[in-house]
């Protein structure tokens, strides 16, 4: 069994509630989606073992947890599932990374999954079409681990759409953390409309935080 792989690698965590944590990211090369937005297109992969990602993760020490991340992980579900379950028998911390769309295949790997990051896909931010269905599914089977969702706020996000979303967590469980990420590199020019979205999001939900990508501002990856 081998998966395409765009790197391994271990930095800090730059997005959500876990930013600055120190990671190994093993991103997945692949995604089902093509969002405007995406900053980690590559058309570049090797096709690794599971034997050879082990080796590459372990080869690092002294990290808060596995960043499974892409890409689309889920998209090979199959090496996916081995790797996670092999990490939880030696006691590691599993970070999922998803676009939160392929809810059948988390069903798989959810209970090898300690950690999971969540993205709301916006239609008005990403060029895509809508996946609140996809969306609610996906979020209902992650409730069981440690999850948040966030969301990137782009100039032409639409008002609609985070509305939808903050109804959904509001139906679904009111106390999750809910990330509104500027699009990086124009998180200047995005500040009134964040506050303004923030203002919106707080008022029906206890826990609204906009975090800016602090890997990029940093210059690291």
């Amino acid at each position: 069994m081998k998966a395409k792989i765009n790197e391994i690698f271990k930095s800090i965590q730059g997005e959500g509630i876990y930013q600055g944590v120190e990671q190994v990211f093993v991103r997945f090369f692949g995604c089902n989606l093509n969002c405007s937005f995406c900053d980690t297109k590559s058309g570049y992969y090797q096709e690794k073992s599971l034997g050879e990602v082990i080796e590459e993760i372990f080869a690092h020490k002294n990290y808060h947890s596995i960043s499974l991340t892409g890409g689309e992980p889920l998209l090979q579900i199959g090496f996916l599932k081995e790797l996670a379950k092999r990490l939880k028998s030696e006691s590691r911390i599993v970070y999922l990374e998803t676009n939160g769309v392929l809810y059948r295949y988390l069903e798989e790997i959810i209970d090898y999954t300690d950690i999971i990051s969540m993205d709301f896909k916006l239609p008005s931010s990403t060029g895509q079409r809508s996946f609140w269905g996809e969306h609610r599914k996906f979020l209902e089977l992650a409730l069981k681990k440690d999850v948040f969702v966030k969301a990137v706020i782009s100039k032409i996000t639409d008002l609609k759409d985070l509305f939808k979303a903050i109804k959904l967590i509001e139906e679904l469980k009111p106390g999750l953390p809910f990330i509104l990420q500027p699009q990086n590199p124009y998180e200047e020019e995005l500040k009134e409309k964040i506050a303004g979205f923030l203002k919106l999001a707080r008022e029906h939900l206890p826990d609204v935080r906009s975090i800016s990508q602090m890997h990029k501002a940093l210059g690291v990856r």
